[in-house]
């Protein structure tokens, strides 16, 4: 696929699409992902990241869907710099 064929199947994305259980689809391909919640204290982390979602959406204005689009694109690049 290249990044034409990628955004279009973005643009044509459905409701029903949008339901999908991305950590069981994704679980096929990184096993990390059907386990995780049995051994990681997810309220931590949960908790910091609304802080940092609650920040985004205060000082940017930006709605709740935009600020997650936002941090969820800063940790790619982290983690993509790592």
């Amino acid at each position: 696929m290249d990044i034409k064929e990628i955004e279009e199947v973005i643009k044509n994305t459905d409701e029903k699409e949008l339901k999908m259980d991305w950590t069981r689809t994704w679980s096929k391909k990184y096993p990390v992902l059907a386990n995780y919640q049995q051994v990681v204290d997810i309220e931590i982390y949960a908790q910091k990241i609304r802080e940092m979602l609650d920040d985004l959406t205060r000082v940017y204005h930006y709605n709740k869907l935009d600020s997650m689009l936002v941090l969820k694109d800063i940790l790619y690049h982290e983690w993509k710099g790592n």
